[in-house]
């Protein structure tokens, strides 16, 4: 009996010897993670799935062959004879970019061609390729319904440039960082430019290096994801590697010699422990101005300003472009980031990023040219910004200092417990904005004539540099998703979300506001400043059934309740069908959406006292809960609600090649804006209905062979069919009763949102790579823009900005497997906007455009006096910068 014990104790110590762990990560043809991959020893039922970064960990027999397959990609054997095996699946059909998305639903990951919505996919080549300097000037080079813009005179603009997704603004494109809600910027955009009126996440300030890749939703999406998410949403994937770190360093130049860039920028990435990872980025970077102001005519300035011919010659003999300063700002920013997680047991996992991003800013105001101001001021003027003497003047130009602070964090734990993934996760994000004004003045008088903030009127000198106050947002977010996969053709999710949010408006010093306040921006009142909050609860509940393989259905409903405007209930409803062998995709959805007004517009005041009719008079925004609003009858915001449509088709005859056409329209009721001035005052209401629809392209051709090199095209497109107010202004009755049609909605409001965006974008372009080189060229037509101002001379009259194509050329060279070059030229052609006045046929129009003297006197109106010479004073649809050399060296670790 002894021996037979002893046999037995040897033979399940040899079977316990013959088992052993095999661990590692399935990714796709472009390095990214592809969760929920089926691993199976081969003969057995033993078998284990990717978790959402691809990793996996099996105990096999010693010998065994292990199985990866996935829906959409080529199944793949490799037999275990190693402790670690990592692997890389391709695509059914060769499709190799990014092709597990985790975007657009609630349910388990999905191959994006096997998704019911458009999703963009860009990876960090992709972003690299583009040469821009920012990840949102990046995007605007390589998805067509994306776009951005830069305003000649910035203010606070400078901080964060106002971009959108189909023509919709910046507040109703979501931005979500490894799928959690990015916080939003303090910045309410005022100036007379695209976006006015709303704010959007300061997405220029993500370091490109430590994106994995982004995935963009082209849908309504408030369903899954609550407001905001009316136009679509972009969510950014950080990286995960553990090895293979880089140091990128970067430097750049106009083609007119100034913009200058360095840049420095570190990734890397380790293991923690035996189960943990972290990767982190660090980025710093200096842009020095570059400007484009117009030459000055001093004719015009004479005719402009009504002063005499000798002042204007005088002047611009010294300073031919007036002094003034436009284009792009000084900016310097430092940014941080970090991802990571840990497994706490085969089942559950912690996870985590961070981020911190710090910009300064430098732009100018309009110059003050001498002859703006009267002779009575000159000996104080002259005191500030002279030698004393009227002589010495030669007037001034404000500069606008912004400091900006932004960061955010996510803390989360995953569990996966008899099928069921939960996920539950805290996330903190925040932006505040410190504002100062120098080389400017405050031109209040007291009763007696003496300027108020003159040290001593007698010798007058006085305050040149002021601290206007700023803003500051934040949020606290909680997140609890729960999904299963209940068979092989039902999946379900729901979950919950609470947010708290917080606005602050920041006093100034009283030497900001007092009065006339600091001349070029006005510091923020303490009367109109302050902090104020809300909190708002969701939740939602989605399923998708895969009838077949080839036809999906997935719906969602969502219920949302905000503490100070109420409830909104939305729903969304897509669906995929595939057929002749997946090489034709029909696909679309219909949903519901809503948009909550932000705090910044409920609650920004912007005011300023001046002297009128004997009386003192309040120009500039009112609070929307102030009693102002409430005596002039503008009702309490509500909320945006929208109704979307999409339908699609893809096309993938073979496995290089892929053709997606998307058509949406958009309804907007109640959308949100702020006001044009009516009797001295602005504010927001929901006064308009809009209506947007176009279409979305994709196209691509890859692995053509020529020569010893492969050859990849590729094609995409936007073009708008309808962007327009539908229905009347709903004015106040206030306003409805005033004399003259006046309106909250005027002309320029009008161009500003649906006709300064171009009406169409298309981008072609090519790769080819051989040998250790590799070579990008691409092309971006930019289509028409208008801008019509409701001050324009005669209302037929609109300025035009020309369809133009940007072009830029991308050189990068292998020179080991560590180090590499990468040479971008940007705008080869050097090509800037042209604008041209038009008349949309009127006769009053006409006689304009038709007359040259009246013509000239109409473009200096545009131009304030040909200050901006190529591009109005609203803003443009591309870069007026030109030509643009970047050189990049990259280490990799």
């Amino acid at each position: 009996m002894k021996k037979i014990a002893l046999l037995l104790f040897l033979l399940n110590v040899t079977f316990l010897f013959a088992q052993k762990d095999i661990s590692g990560v399935v990714k796709d043809n472009s390095g990214s993670a592809l969760p929920g991959v089926n691993i199976i020893e081969k003969g057995t039922n033993n078998g284990v799935s990717t978790d959402i970064d691809g990793a996996y960990k099996i105990k096999v027999k010693d010998g065994a062959t292990l199985v990866f397959s996935y829906v959409g990609f080529s199944k793949l054997e490799k037999a275990a004879t190693s402790s670690t095996i990592n692997i890389v699946l391709s695509e059914e059909g060769g499709q190799a970019l990014d092709e597990i998305v985790v975007t657009g639903t609630r349910t388990a990951p999905r191959s994006n061609t096997t998704t019911a919505l458009p999703i963009d996919v860009i990876s960090a080549k992709d972003l690299a390729s583009t040469g821009q300097a920012s990840f949102d000037k990046a995007l605007q080079y390589k998805i067509p319904s994306f776009n951005t813009v830069q305003t000649p005179v910035n203010d606070a603009t400078s901080l964060l440039d106002p971009y959108e997704i189909r023509n919709l603004g910046p507040s109703r494109t979501l931005i979500l960082i490894n799928g959690k809600r990015k916080n939003m910027s303090s910045l309410l955009y005022t100036q007379t430019s695209p976006g006015r009126g709303e704010t959007g996440a300061d997405i220029s300030a993500i370091p490109q290096d430590a994106i994995e890749r982004v995935e963009i939703l082209r849908d309504g999406a408030s369903a899954q994801y609550g407001s905001d998410a009316i136009a679509g949403v972009m969510n950014i994937i950080l990286k995960k590697s553990t090895n293979g770190g880089s140091a990128t360093l970067r430097t750049g130049i106009t083609g007119k010699g100034d913009g200058e860039m360095i840049g420095i920028s570190i990734n890397n990435g380790s293991t923690v422990g035996d189960k943990g990872f972290v990767n982190y980025t660090v980025d710093f970077s200096k842009v020095q101005l570059a400007n484009r102001p117009g030459i000055l005519n001093a004719q015009d300035e004479s005719d402009y300003w009504g002063v005499p011919l000798a002042t204007t010659q005088a002047f611009l003999a010294k300073k031919p472009d007036g002094g003034n300063v436009n284009g792009s700002p000084e900016t310097a920013a430092a940014k941080f980031e970090v991802n990571g997680g840990s497994d706490l047991s085969e089942n559950s996992k912690i996870y985590y990023n961070a981020a911190y991003v710090y910009k300064k800013v430098n732009s100018f105001a309009n110059y003050r040219a001498p002859y703006w101001r009267t002779v009575a001021d000159m000996p104080y003027l002259a005191s500030l910004f002279g030698n004393g003497t009227a002589a010495s003047y030669l007037g001034y130009v404000p500069t606008f200092i912004g400091d900006l602070n932004d960061y955010n964090a996510t803390l989360g734990y995953k569990n996966v417990t008899n099928g069921w993934n939960t996920d539950a996760s805290v996330t903190i994000g925040g932006n505040k904005q410190i504002y100062t004004v120098t080389n400017s003045q405050n031109r209040s008088k007291d009763s007696n004539g003496n300027f108020i903030y003159a040290q001593n009127p007698n010798i007058y000198t006085g305050q040149t540099t002021f601290r206007p106050g700023g803003t500051s947002f934040n949020h606290l977010v909680g997140n609890i998703d729960i999904s299963k996969v209940l068979t092989d053709k039902v999946s379900i999710g729901f979950g919950t979300e609470f947010r708290t949010e917080n606005f602050e408006v920041i006093a100034g010093d009283k030497q900001s506001y007092d009065g006339m306040g600091a001349d070029s921006f006005q510091g923020n009142d303490p009367a109109n400043s302050g902090k104020f909050n809300r909190y708002n609860l969701g939740a939602y509940l989605d399923i998708a059934v895969d009838f077949t393989e080839d036809f999906l259905v997935n719906g969602t409903v969502r219920h949302e309740d905000y503490s100070d405007f109420g409830a909104a209930n939305v729903w969304k409803l897509s669906s995929r069908y595939k057929f002749a062998d997946d090489k034709f995709t029909l696909r679309g959805s219909l949903s519901t959406g809503f948009r909550a007004p932000s705090l910044h517009q409920i609650y920004t005041e912007k005011s300023q006292s001046t002297f009128s009719g004997g009386a003192i008079a309040v120009t500039g925004i009112i609070s929307n809960v102030s009693t102002a609003a409430r005596s002039l009858g503008v009702p309490k915001l509500t909320a945006e609600k929208s109704n979307n449509l999409t339908l699609g088709f893809g096309f993938k005859p073979t496995k290089n090649f892929n053709f997606t056409l998307d058509y949406y329209n958009i309804k907007v009721k109640d959308r949100i804006v702020l006001g044009n001035l009516v009797n001295g005052q602005a504010y927001f209401v929901n006064a308009i209905d809009s209506r947007t629809a176009g279409l979305d392209f994709v196209a691509g051709y890859r692995n053509i062979m020529l020569g010893t090199g492969k050859l990849a095209l590729n094609l995409s497109g936007n073009y708008t069919l309808v962007n327009e107010r539908v229905g009347s202004v709903k004015n106040p009755a206030s306003v409805t009763a005033l004399p003259g049609n006046q309106t909250v909605f005027n002309a320029t409001q009008d161009a500003l949102m649906f006709t300064s965006r171009p009406k169409f974008k298309y981008i072609f372009g090519g790769d080819y790579e051989i040998g250790k080189f590799n070579f990008s060229l691409n092309n971006t037509v930019f289509g028409p823009t208008k801008f019509k101002n409701a001050d324009y001379s005669d209302p037929g009259l609109s300025t035009e900005f020309e369809t133009k194509m940007v072009t830029d050329l991308g050189v990068n060279f292998n020179a080991t497997k560590s180090l590499s070059l990468a040479l971008n030229v940007n705008n080869i052609f050097n090509v800037i906007p042209k604008y041209k006045i038009t008349s949309d046929g009127s006769a009053s129009a006409n006689a304009i455009v038709n007359n040259p003297a009246l013509l000239h006197a109409q473009d200096m109106n545009i131009t304030f006096d040909g200050r901006y010479n190529t591009m109005s004073y609203d803003g443009f649809h591309f870069s007026q910068l030109g030509t643009m050399f970047n050189l990049s060296l990259n280490y990799k670790f």
